[in-house]
């Protein structure tokens, strides 16, 4: 959530901002008018409840004299039928203020290009190269089928479209890239957390899924939770409503969750395989750091998740996000994407990003400054580290033998217990 007082002071660089994401700017305006009405009722209660003590304080007086206050009193009792009115009125308008500011997104950053579409993303990095041979390479749709490693039949039968099954080898794998990924986090700094599955609707308004992405997850009506679409939610409400110490700084923590994501109004765009599914495996990275750091700590992030796909031997590119290719919460966000062979595309496999102070404002996550003084709302920052469909369907294309084997890459054989699939 912005801050009202950027908002006050800064309308038309919101506007702006807002409209380089293509969101409504008319959003801004109506925040605007609730926050001079919420000021201008706050004036006015505090204003009342002013000449209710006098007038409370003259009845007290009267009376201590023996004089008639009966005046006073009726008018005192208008006064208090007044505050209460004005206070039910200040409640909606706050609520409605808030409410209108949950829909406010993100500001971008000076540095990220305009834009609207994945198009006008700028390439800022690649690294490796294409597997080498001449031999046709196979998708790993086909791979996977020919060698019993995904049962994308068996998974639609027992719950539906986008739910895989991994079976044996190709089971070992998804767990070998899951240690691989956990501890090359721990190696650099990264506190491990096992979070819960499940989050309730503050947890999820916190990290701004909610209100705008609410169609994308999967709900458990009956008890008012949702099914954890990223560990993001629930690792950055981790800290919800705490002071962490400046000397703290950076925090960085670790979490390997399945993600369940409906993916409402995706279909038909690149669904075949483990290109989109409603299920899949992550580990994400999650930082808390101090706002003069902020950008500095994006690079380190982004060079963390580069780390492990330099170490699969994966040829992959680094995209900054263009303005309305960002998402509501992030000002900057870097895309990693693999290289898949077989399909002769580029497939995402992270996002870097950072929020400012726009979630830990919405979470109340504040730091103390070493030398005291007022709390102050930190920085979070998060990125995919990595997510595991794509990284699987990248390795089975890139990997593959003109024999229809798989090798696994040397980082893995310590994790898979093998070195060949098939």
């Amino acid at each position: 959530m912005l801050d009202i007082r950027l908002i006050r002071e800064q309308a038309a660089r919101v506007r702006e901002g807002v409209g380089r994401k293509g969101e409504d700017p008319a959003r801004v305006d109506k925040a605007l008018a609730l926050d001079e009405a919420r000021r201008a009722l706050m004036q006015r209660t505090e204003a009342l409840k002013s000449r209710k003590n006098t007038v409370s304080a003259q009845v007290g007086a009267m009376k201590a004299k023996g004089e008639d206050a009966s005046a006073l009193i009726t008018e005192m009792k208008a006064v208090a039928d007044e505050i209460r009115a004005i206070d039910e009125r200040l409640k909606e308008t706050e609520a409605s203020l808030r409410q209108t500011m949950l829909q406010i997104p993100n500001l971008p950053h000076p540095s990220v290009p305009d834009g609207r579409t994945p198009a006008d993303n700028r390439p800022v990095a690649e690294h490796g190269e294409p597997p080498a041979g001449d031999a046709p390479l196979r998708p790993h749709w086909d791979l996977a089928e020919k060698l019993a490693l995904i049962d994308f039949a068996r998974g639609t039968k027992i719950t539906g479209a986008g739910f895989p099954v991994f079976v044996g080898k190709g089971a070992r794998l998804e767990r070998a890239l899951v240690n691989f990924f956990l501890e090359e986090a721990h190696a650099r700094g990264y506190t491990e957390i096992a979070p819960p599955l499940m989050i309730n609707a503050v947890s999820t308004t916190g990290t701004g899924q909610l209100p705008v992405k609410e169609n994308q997850m999967y709900v458990v009506t009956r008890d008012d939770f949702y099914l954890v679409p990223t560990a993001e939610v629930p690792v950055t409400n981790f800290h919800r409503d705490e002071i962490l110490p400046e000397s703290a700084l950076p925090v960085k923590y670790c979490a390997f969750t399945p993600c369940f994501r409906r993916e409402a109004g995706s279909y038909g765009k690149d669904v075949r395989g483990l290109n989109r599914v409603h299920q899949f495996d992550k580990v994400e990275l999650v930082k808390f750091v101090h706002p003069d750091r902020s950008y500095e700590e994006l690079e380190s992030l982004r060079g963390d998740a580069e780390e492990l796909l330099r170490k699969l031997g994966l040829r992959y590119r680094v995209l900054l996000m263009c303005a309305g290719d960002l998402g509501f919460t992030q000002t900057k966000k870097y895309d990693l994407e693999v290289w898949a062979p077989g399909q002769q595309k580029w497939l995402e496999v992270s996002s870097v990003s950072t929020f400012e102070a726009f979630q830990a404002r919405r979470m109340n996550i504040r730091y103390r400054p070493q030398g005291g003084g007022k709390p102050e709302v930190l920085h979070t920052l998060n990125g995919s580290g990595l997510a595991l469909p794509r990284v699987v369907a990248a390795l089975l294309e890139h990997y593959q033998t003109p024999e229809g084997k798989v090798v696994v890459p040397r980082a893995l054989h310590r994790y898979t217990g093998f070195e060949v699939i098939g």
